[in-house]
């Protein structure tokens, strides 16, 4: 396959960007939108001119055109052509290389095959469903063998049932392929469970490189700005409920979290990943906290609280209407619940 190399690369508001991608890496590229993702795609795939160097397996590239890369490239929009049913979509790209009927039916075919979609060989997209659509255009965009592999947003449409769905099935999918993947997406959520590393892009230029934990517990002060401070708790003693099970006791607070290692260190969460109610909630008490609050700091949309709970004070972040609500003032007492499948932890060893 092969390992990407941009130097010094600018183009639009992209300025000087140095990144490498190794072989058979999954990197997402995360950013707010008007970050230059699409750009940088667009460069590594030579669509647009651009300054600086791209290389391939460490051989410039820059004078390659888009047809000579060899790159697969899934767009936001899909774009299958309406006209064609599922398998001449896949087989269009192996038409315009020429390739023989017997060659084009035998890719299909396996394409087909791999993608689970065997069954619709011979609709049509306004046939589809979104998720079908979907696996449709990515099977095209592998069909001719590409050595990267370039998705801009590729769930950005679907529901978070079939997005979650397709995300695992397309990681196992890479894993298996061993093709260099470079995948964009401005949900943290979504790049954390997909990325071997995570890049972070802002304004042009490249704020942060590291693994999913990395850029959670130690971002960048530009980087924060994007996904947030999260609260960290340092764990003073964990105890094993079950395999994949572990209760952690941060000061006053008691969790359980999902983790294979017995021995956390600390437990992270977003503040906007914390529900806050002003009556006990009903249920187990799993992860329910009781605190006092502290402090409130409200903008147009949003209220940040912060809740004391023991050594530890959590921030909580709610839409504004939702806080009005409830009438709180500092001083009172309030329960917040934090989602086992929320909860990010560092265990011994990372």
């Amino acid at each position: 396959m092969s390992s990407i190399k941009l130097k010094n690369i600018s183009k639009y508001i992209c300025k000087n960007i140095n990144l490498e991608i190794f072989d058979k890496e999954l990197l997402v590229l995360l950013g707010p939108n008007g970050a230059g993702k699409s750009t940088l795609l667009n460069v590594i795939a030579g669509l647009i001119d651009y300054e600086g160097s791209v290389f391939f397996n460490k051989i410039p590239v820059d004078k390659e055109p888009a047809n000579k890369r060899r790159i697969g490239y899934l767009f936001q929009e899909l774009n299958l052509f309406p006209h064609l049913d599922v398998s001449a979509n896949i087989a269009y790209g192996l038409r315009i290389q020429k390739q023989s009927q017997d060659e084009i039916r035998t890719r299909v075919e396996e394409l087909l095959q791999i993608m689970k979609i065997k069954h619709l060989s011979s609709r049509y997209p306004k046939e589809l469903s979104g998720g079908e659509k979907q696996r449709v255009a990515l099977a095209r965009a592998l069909a001719n063998s590409p050595r990267i592999l370039l998705l801009d947003e590729p769930m950005n449409s679907l529901d978070y049932r079939t997005s979650k769905y397709l995300r695992t099935e397309f990681k196992i999918l890479q894993k298996k392929l061993g093709i260099t993947t470079i995948y964009v997406t401005h949900n943290f959520y979504e790049a954390e469970e997909m990325a071997q590393r995570i890049a972070v892009l802002d304004k042009g230029s490249v704020e942060q490189v590291g693994s999913p934990q990395e850029i959670f517990f130690h971002p960048t002060e530009a980087v924060n700005d994007f996904i947030g401070a999260p609260n960290i708790l340092t764990c003073d003693y964990c105890n094993r409920l079950s395999f994949g099970l572990i209760e952690v006791k941060c000061g006053d607070i008691s969790l359980v979290v999902s983790s294979e290692r017995e021995k956390i260190k600390k437990v992270a969460i977003l503040p906007e990943d914390i529900y806050l109610s002003d009556t006990r909630p009903p249920g187990p008490d799993v992860n329910r906290v009781r605190g006092k609050l502290t402090e409130i700091e409200e903008s147009s949309s949003t209220v940040c609280c912060t809740v004391k709970t023991g050594k530890n004070s959590l921030k909580v972040k709610l839409p504004q209407e939702i806080f009005a609500s409830m009438n709180l003032n500092i001083g009172d007492e309030v329960w917040l619940i934090l989602a086992p499948r929320k909860l990010k932890i560092i265990t011994d060893g990372e």
